[in-house]
């Protein structure tokens, strides 16, 4: 399997070979990108595991930003008048607690600014998250109510999704088109026509109905209800005081809590499910290790197989909850084991916030300020042969009737099918030995037709 490792010996290996005049050397901000092991690994996974294709990557993300000045644009080199107007800003999370990024499309006309200034605005957002992100995958999200027309700049598009595609690897988790006009829906089949395959499956045309499939129901609501809500700029926060948030992986014990962690999970990286009387559920206990409250939000990869108790809340200082998970009805727990958790926390001024203050506070977060924390699903192998098929709630007594019947109607859908072909095939030899004898019916009429023609001559 390649490595970051592999990565550098290739691109070092025609770094050595020198740099092209232009750009001429690379910016070493940029270079310490190379010692970064996460950022290669993205490279990786931007290039389908190719060392050779990952380091070519490189060299050409390396070469543009030393081309455009990426690394020396900050908030003192850009058109603040852009940066404060609400085009693009960060706005809360998705369902996977991916960071969006909004193109408030109403608020841009094509032609009105200065296109080499939205440049570097996009870069400066793109770069500024990835920091504060720590290079997890952001969302596009598209809000294209209200626009027309006059607010498609196809040019503008197509540089965004170029500079997902090409210089900023593994950085996108979806792409959200919210309510577009019907009358735009073509230009949206030229920005399909733009990407690769995988991230065609990763855009998600959405309403108002369904917005909350890609978002937490309460931006969903926010959004879909027309909220007042007003971006206002935020400086970035550069000092390097700043350390990154942290995760819980596997390699940390449940006894484990790293400083500047704000919770503990126990079990820390595995929900163990089992049979519950007429449930399959698994359960796991969050404490709060911070000096301050913190409020946390528990998303899945698939929330229609599960009901989650609580799936958010608050925690005082040194408190703990347990949460118990429940498998819905009708799932494979084969299908379910590969299903993940997420607990997002971050921290509250006090525990009796309002619901729209708790809001704003995870609408407002950056990656710096939520801690993240990753579980998986274990099914013992015991539990499945058990329970195979979670089936209305029934017990696995009742499933086994259940089973029983479902066992009968496939033997008896299978007989049904085999006479179903038998018939088709008698069908076809009936068609077929019509046809001949047609056929030969028709070859004896010329024959004989043929043979009295001749009598009459002799």
């Amino acid at each position: 399997m390649a490595t970051p490792a592999d990565v550098r010996a290739v691109f070092e290996e025609k770094l050595r070979e020198g740099v092209p005049n232009p750009p001429g050397e690379f910016n070493p901000v940029d270079l310490e990108r190379v010692k970064n092991d996460r950022y290669m690994k993205r490279l990786l996974a931007h290039q389908g595991k190719s060392p050779q294709a990952a380091a070519d990557m490189l060299w050409d993300i390396l070469t543009w930003r030393k081309t455009v000045g990426a690394s020396d644009i900050n908030e003192s080199t850009i058109r603040l008048d852009y940066l404060k107007d609400g085009t693009f800003y960060p706005r809360g999370r998705d369902v996977d607690g991916s960071l969006l990024l909004v193109l408030k499309a109403k608020l841009h006309i094509k032609g009105q600014k200065d296109f080499e200034e939205l440049k570097k605005l996009i870069i400066y957002w793109c770069d500024r998250i990835e920091r504060e992100e720590n290079g997890k995958p952001i969302t596009l999200f598209f809000d294209m109510d209200g626009c027309g027309l006059s607010n498609m700049d196809m040019e503008l598009i197509k540089y965004l999704i170029g500079m997902f595609k090409y210089y900023y690897p593994a950085f996108l988790n979806y792409i959200v088109i919210y309510q577009m006009p019907w009358v735009l829906s073509a230009a949206f089949k030229v920005v399909k026509s733009l990407l690769p395959a995988k991230a065609v499956e990763r855009m998600k045309f959405v309403g108002k109905d369904n917005l909350k499939d890609v978002v937490p129901p309460e931006l969903a609501e926010a959004i879909n209800s027309k909220d007042d809500y007003k971006y206002e700029f935020v400086p970035e926060n550069r000092s390097t005081e700043q350390t990154p948030k942290k995760v819980t992986f596997a390699e940390q014990g449940d006894s484990q809590h790293s400083p500047g962690e704000m919770l503990r999970l126990n079990p820390n990286d595995t929900i163990v499910f089992k049979h519950d009387n007429d449930d399959v559920t698994g359960q796991f206990t969050i404490t709060n290790m911070d000096a301050s409250a913190i409020s946390f939000k528990i998303r899945t990869t698939s929330p229609d197989k599960f009901r989650v108790r609580p799936s958010s809340g608050v925690l005082a200082s040194g408190s703990s909850l347990t949460v118990l998970i429940v498998v819905q009805p009708g799932f494979q727990l084969r299908t379910v084991a590969k299903d993940r958790f997420l607990v997002m926390s971050v921290q509250i001024p006090k525990t009796d916030l309002l619901p729209k203050e708790l809001a704003d506070i995870w609408q407002n977060s950056t990656g710096s300020k939520v801690d993240e924390y990753r579980l998986k699903c274990l099914f013992p192998e015991k539990e499945i042969a058990r329970n195979g098929t979670v089936v209305d709630g029934k017990s696995p007594e009742k499933q086994d009737t259940v089973t029983k019947a479902l066992n009968n109607l496939q033997s008896n859908y299978e007989t049904l099918h085999r006479d179903v072909k038998r018939l088709k095939v008698f069908q076809f030899l009936t068609l077929f030995m019509t046809a001949v004898s047609v056929l030969l019916g028709y070859l004896v009429y010329l024959h004989s037709s043929t043979s009295e023609r001749y009598c009459e001559r002799m």
